[in-house]
């Protein structure tokens, strides 16, 4: 299983976002790591144009975005920005996309979220059609009517990740695309609802099998603090819950919220926790680091000393 980490919204002004940005991915790739992974958050950066940064800073490292929600743009659109950034990370984009969630479609953007999964399928046509290039892309299909030609395509292979929750989304991730991207999917759900369907789906199509990327928040303390630790994950990374996605996937595992998702205690107890995400059938975790503390000494100081332990995790899990 591989390792990586999400890296983004911060807090602060511009500038400071920017540098704090470019720190992380160096520590990143210096901690050797395989992957990083760039969330879209809604009224925060362009997750694609901060990965062309993140390249700028790295050589070798993995960088992917999870996830880029679909109906904000066009597919050409998405694919001549996403080939873009391809080519400038020297072929090191894994490009994760999404329906997203009605509450950021519908609410926030005041677009339709009639029909995510048939939307997604139609889409994924498009796109990739249009990465399978140089050349022509020609596609009808309900949702799109694409006669376009691209000049660019791909010297190296991008993967496109899908994030996929439900029955149908996993099927067509593994019919079209190279996987999937989680958040909010226990070891339970993942054993029994998610690789399973995918993994078959692949099959059935042909396909390699797929990437499942898992994302986790991860805290080192004493085991007297891992309640303090979840407790935390509930309170800042709680309001995703309210998916009517994510309370679906809650119900296929034995997590109630993103605190029982959370792997918190010393560093043994965390390996022991993501070697049961490995055998669930993860291929790659991406760590969501969640310091604790009560104030900003005691917080810079543990997120320190939850990335020296990934570092050190990430071998041991290979």
């Amino acid at each position: 299983m591989r390792v990586g980490v999400m890296i983004g919204a911060e807090r602060g002004d511009m500038a400071r976002k920017v540098n704090k940005l470019a720190a992380d991915i160096e520590w990143a790739e210096s901690a050797g790591l395989d992957t990083a992974w760039m969330p879209q958050v809604p009224d925060d950066f362009d997750c694609l144009t901060m990965v062309s940064l993140m390249a700028a800073h790295s050589s070798r490292i993995e960088l992917g975005t999870a996830v880029v929600p679909l109906q904000a743009q066009h597919p050409i659109a998405l694919a001549r920005q996403a080939l873009s950034v391809h080519a400038v990370t020297g072929g090191r984009l894994a490009l994760g996309v999404g329906p997203s969630h009605h509450w950021i479609i519908r609410d926030m953007l005041g677009l339709p979220y009639e029909k995510p999964a048939g939307y997604t399928r139609d889409y994924l046509q498009v796109l990739n059609a249009a990465m399978a290039g140089p050349g022509p892309v020609d596609v009808e299909n309900d949702s799109f009517s694409v006669h376009n030609p691209l000049a660019i395509g791909a010297d190296t292979p991008m993967p496109v990740l899908v994030a996929a929750l439900g029955p149908v989304m996993l099927q067509l991730a593994g019919e079209l695309a190279d996987g999937t991207v989680l958040w909010m999917a226990d070891e339970r759900a993942i054993g029994d609802h998610i690789a399973p369907k995918i993994t078959k789906a692949a099959a059935d199509a042909g396909r390699p099998a797929p990437r499942i990327v898992a994302g986790i928040p991860v805290c080192l303390c004493a085991p007297a603090q891992v309640d303090e630790a979840k407790e935390r994950a509930n309170r800042i990374l709680g309001e995703a819950e309210v998916s009517p996605n994510y309370q679906r996937l809650l119900e296929r595992g034995d997590a109630r919220d993103v605190g029982d998702l959370c792997a918190a205690g010393d560093a043994e107890q965390i390996l022991a926790r993501m070697r049961r995400f490995a055998d669930a059938g993860v291929t790659d975790l991406s760590v969501r680091l969640l310091p604790i503390g009560d104030n900003r000494d005691e917080l810079v100081a543990s997120k320190r000393r939850t990335r020296e332990m990934i570092a050190s995790l990430a071998t041991e899990l290979r």
